[in-house]
């Protein structure tokens, strides 16, 4: 015989364990989507680009990633994570006239299939992304936010985002 789950939350498939994924805080999202957290538009720079450059641009926005894309075709290469660029120059592993080529994460394109995050994802999809669901279990901290084609860059989408929204929205 089967049995009906009664719950307020989301649950899902996910690949990890084969356990399915249980949003905390699907009664408060009731249907919003990455677009509904008003994510601020992507500041994308140049792997030539010096860190000086990124430490600046981050600071005047308040952005704590920005993307990394290929001053030709755009293509979106990777990621500076802000705190982790301060780490390094604090330790001298990069200088501030470094390009950001030295400090940036980036993407593996070859053999890795990647969550696509666009302005019309679920947010229980995007907590489950941020919880290492779509990673093999590697929490995320921020979500690179694009069309549906992956083309364009339309912004990024961080943990802190989504745990905001929550405090805002009544339960």
């Amino acid at each position: 015989m089967a049995q009906t789950i009664k719950t307020s939350a989301h649950v899902g498939p996910s690949p990890l364990g084969g356990k399915p994924f249980v949003s905390k805080w699907s009664s408060r999202y009731r249907g919003a989507t990455v677009q509904d957290l008003e994510p601020p538009a992507a500041l994308s720079l140049n792997p030539t680009d010096p860190i000086s450059l990124a430490l600046i641009s981050a600071f005047e926005r308040d952005y704590t990633h920005l993307t990394i894309v290929d001053s030709e075709t755009r293509a979106l290469l990777g990621y500076i994570s802000i705190p982790v660029l301060q780490a390094q120059l604090d330790t001298g592993k990069v200088k501030p006239e470094d390009p950001l080529s030295k400090s940036m994460a980036r993407f593996e394109r070859k053999g890795k299939k990647y969550k696509v995050i666009t302005m019309a994802t679920p947010l229980e999809e995007l907590e489950e992304f941020f919880e290492g669901g779509a990673t093999g279990g590697q929490k995320q901290e921020f979500a690179v936010v694009t069309d549906e084609d992956r083309r364009f860059v339309l912004g990024v989408a961080t943990r802190s985002d989504l745990e905001e929204f929550v405090k805002r929205r009544p339960a």
